[in-house]
């Protein structure tokens, strides 16, 4: 190591300790007792001491040629999207694996781990809904809450005044979400950026409110509760609270709470299975591509004779559809919804599992839905701290991933054989189709 650099690295360590003492004072250094707190910056200055000697490791082993390597390895690529050759090997035999370990899974999980199984898939959900809006068309949403909220309410509200059950509210949920991501749409069709994603933010604030201070409709702050569901007539309670029979009185098995999370996670798993392809299905058809093009430029899109107007009103519509959806789950899985699940901590979370996984990208976002779940139970030992852990995952991986853990694949298209002989191709086609 040369020794002119000394300076520097002093410089930047002490740069380092400084700013991380600052961060972890106010956080871990002083504890409340009631109207005073007690003074622990011993514990602030250790966790600023370990942080500055992992940025000094880090400056020490980017100065070798191991490191260097190490970092141009590390270094996010330029381009975002992957053209597949078709060439690639299919990946059925995968996909059909994976499927089969998803419908198993409740067979050999306990009912801890397939309630966190329930609230991944739920996540996975929200995430493919706002990949659609954010993801696939650019529109910055963070009012995508709303859309849950919907969805679950629907379900709790319509059992108390219509007499609505799961499989009604499963099919009624997407129409109504989509008809509010409609309302929403309208407003903001000639709104971009930043004032689209105030606006959005407005309209989730606006939904939780009224959900907090309608009390005569919805309940307030004290909820609404949300019937149980039921397979034919058949319920999974002990004795029958709906009219119906009790699932192991009709097949003459022993009772057990079980049944009714093996019915929410199977039913939810093939809801998520069917919207998985749906979208992906989308995203090559014409519509996808208009999403992709508004995404890109939307004065070129709008150049070209695409209808934004229809192109943005179909992405709310669509994400909040999936929404609503994920809302209904939800409420089933808890028996009880109210406002405080619905704040804007929710929107900012799915909007994380979007940018993490990869903006466009079915499987990162995937991918993240259950990374971002599952993390923090694994992390329930150091509750204290997992939001400082949360947020440490969020620093590094946009630094290292700026585009997410996962690549956009865009799949190729190859002109056809008639189009070749005809002589119909334009001259670039033609020259990569003499090669």
């Amino acid at each position: 190591m040369e020794t002119n650099r000394l300076p520097a690295l002093l410089k930047q360590a002490l740069l380092t300790f400084t700013v991380s003492l600052i961060l972890f004072g106010p956080i871990s250094g002083l504890v409340l007792e009631g109207f005073s707190f007690r003074n622990e910056l011993t514990r602030a200055v250790v966790l600023a001491a370990f942080v500055t000697l992992g940025r000094v490791a880090l400056s020490l082993i980017g100065m070798t040629a191991f490191g260097r390597k190490l970092a141009g390895g590390a270094a996010p690529s330029g381009g975002g999207v992957t053209v597949m050759t078709g060439e690639e090997k299919s990946s059925t035999a995968l996909l059909a694996l994976l499927f089969l370990a998803g419908i198993a899974l409740p067979f050999f999980a306990d009912k801890y781990f397939l309630g966190i199984a329930i609230l991944a898939l739920i996540y996975c959900l929200l995430g493919l809904g706002l990949n659609i809006v954010v993801g696939l068309a650019g529109l910055l949403d963070l009012g995508f809450v709303a859309f849950y909220a919907v969805g679950a309410y629907l379900l709790a509200l319509g059992y108390q005044y219509l007499g609505l059950g799961f499989w009604s509210a499963l099919v009624i949920a997407p129409f109504l979400a989509g008809l509010f991501g409609m309302i929403l749409a309208f407003p903001v069709l000639k709104m971009h950026g930043d004032y689209l994603a105030i606006v959005t933010l407005g309209f989730g604030e606006i939904i939780r409110l009224v959900l907090n201070n309608w009390l005569e409709f919805t309940g307030g702050p004290n909820g609404a509760p949300v019937p149980a569901p039921t397979l034919f007539g058949l319920e999974f309670t002990r004795t029958a609270k709906q009219g119906g029979v009790p699932l192991h009185d009709y097949f003459g098995i022993a009772y057990s709470a079980d049944y009714k999370f093996w019915f929410i996670y199977l039913v939810l798993f093939l809801v998520v299975c069917l919207v998985i392809y749906a979208v992906e299905r989308l995203r090559v058809m014409p519509l996808g591509r208009m999403w992709e093009a508004l995404r890109e430029d939307e004065i070129a899109c709008r150049s070209l004779g695409v209808n934004h107007v229809f192109t943005k009103l179909t992405a709310f519509m669509l994400g909040a559809s999936t929404g609503g959806l994920a809302g209904v789950f939800f409420a089933v899985h808890q028996g009880f919804v109210n406002p405080t699940s619905f704040t804007f901590f929710e929107s900012a979370l799915i909007l994380a599992i979007v940018v993490l996984g990869g903006l466009g990208s079915t499987v990162g976002v995937i991918a993240a839905a259950l990374v971002l779940t599952i993390l923090p139970e694994l992390l329930r030992d150091f509750a204290e701290y997992r939001v400082l852990i949360f947020g440490v995952l969020m620093v590094v991986m946009m630094i290292w991933k700026p585009r997410g853990l996962v690549r956009i694949k865009r799949p190729a298209f190859f002109p056809s054989t008639t189009a070749e002989k005809t002589g119909s191709l334009p001259f670039a086609a033609k020259a990569e189709a003499t090669r």
